[in-house]
């Protein structure tokens, strides 16, 4: 493809002369400018994966796969048999849920009260994983177990005593008062959802029932399965078979929270790219000034015999080297800070003394990195090609340049 005169003189024309400084000062840009944009773009883009994967991690730790919702709040238990007959390798689970308030000695808060059945697999999973105080032995009859938010800001512990009451109401001489039940706190669960852990309060399914009217709460069907990304697909096959259930997948109850990842997601690297071709300015201003300054030098290869074609190649191949070793260098230095970026996190918090994506903004205990192979490919290939037309659009102008008129520059 390159003879082995136009690689000569080509890597020639990557080692400026003396009083070409200004010459090796663009190319140094040039090259930095790739690299740096090259290696932001694979850390951000490796950071973004990580967030995804780990804060998915965490959603199906708390939501169930899929959620089944009768019309008339009541799930036939034909459905449920049907259900497990017909999907393979599924977790099926009923819940009652409903709002309430949960009054303490000194404040008293809305919540949303949570039957479950806490001898159901997946719901022993998720205290199991996500307790902080008390056992999940003591969850039985006329017992809670409430997040940590909630028990900070109601100044609550294991073993106090709260009162639930929900919006059903019982008749007494003195006219309707809300149904309420005295319960103990059997522990306290902390998902790192700041939301979830002030607003969730779980009882047993039987305490659940007492405490709601048939009309006021809300029966759910949970189903858990081997593979959460299949839950799409099983939704809507089942949706077809029973038109009088709602049906909602994982993803649907959290299509705003993904939607805004992936926004962020592409406008991180739709910023970061224009870094790159910035940088390739700087190869077309390089090339373009050594061009003019190696005048005299391209009449005289011309004049030894060599192409328009050769000559556009030695100049292509020259600004297309500081192109292909930036993006090489920059996607070695990408991968690098993304396998260590959560230390490199410390560093820089210990540094400056201020906590770089705190736990309880981001929900994670740490930052992660997950490094995608198709997303470097597809970063170093842009790269490759922005470096490739900024060496070819200067190079094209040299087909322009007559040797006699190269010669009377000089």
């Amino acid at each position: 493809m390159f003879t082995k005169i136009e690689r000569l003189i080509s890597f020639r024309n990557l080692r400026p002369k003396k009083k070409e400084g200004f010459l090796k000062v663009i190319s140094i840009f040039s090259f930095l400018g790739i690299m740096l944009g090259v290696a932001i773009l694979i850390v951000v883009m490796s950071v973004m994966n990580g967030f995804k994967t780990d804060l998915t991690k965490k959603i199906l730790g708390l939501n169930p796969h899929i959620i089944i919702q009768p019309n008339n709040f009541k799930i036939e238990d034909s459905f449920i048999v049907n259900l497990e007959k017909t999907i393979k390798n599924i977790d099926i689970s009923k819940t009652y849920s409903g709002e309430g308030i949960v009054v303490s000695r000194d404040n008293a808060k809305g919540i949303i009260i949570k039957g479950v059945d806490i001898k159901n697999k997946k719901t022993l999973n998720f205290f199991e994983q996500n307790i902080s105080s008390g056992s999940i032995d003591n969850f039985k009859r006329n017992t809670a177990f409430i997040g940590t938010e909630l028990s900070f800001n109601l100044n609550l512990k294991v073993g106090d005593k709260i009162n639930l009451m929900s919006s059903a109401f019982v008749a007494t001489p003195f006219g309707g008062l809300p149904k309420q039940e005295t319960l103990t706190i059997a522990g306290v669960f902390n998902t790192g959802f700041f939301e979830f852990d002030q607003n969730f309060v779980f009882l047993n399914l039987s305490d659940a029932l007492s405490i709601f009217d048939k009309e006021m709460y809300e029966q759910n069907l949970e189903i858990y399965l081997s593979d959460p990304m299949k839950a799409d697909g099983l939704k809507n096959e089942i949706q077809k078979q029973n038109e009088n259930y709602y049906i909602y997948s994982w993803t649907d109850l959290n299509k705003s929270f993904f939607s805004a990842l992936k926004v962020e997601r592409n406008v991180m690297f739709i910023i970061l790219t224009l870094i790159l071709i910035v940088a390739a300015f700087n190869i077309i201003s390089g090339l373009t000034i050594l061009i003019k300054n190696k005048t005299k030098e391209i009449a005289i290869l011309k004049t030894l015999g060599l192409s328009n074609s050769s000559i556009k190649k030695l100049f292509f191949l020259t600004g297309f080297t500081i192109g292909f070793f930036a993006t090489f260098t920059g996607a070695l230095l990408g991968v690098i800070f993304a396998l260590n970026i959560e230390k490199l996190r410390m560093i820089l918090s210990n540094f400056f003394n201020f906590e770089i994506f705190p736990s309880d903004v981001y929900f994670l205990e740490q930052l992660p990195s997950q490094i995608d192979i198709d997303s470097i490919i597809m970063i170093c290939s842009f790269s490759l090609i922005v470096s490739a037309l900024a060496s070819y659009l200067p190079a094209m102008n040299i087909s322009k340049m007559k040797t006699f008129q190269a010669l009377k520059y000089e």
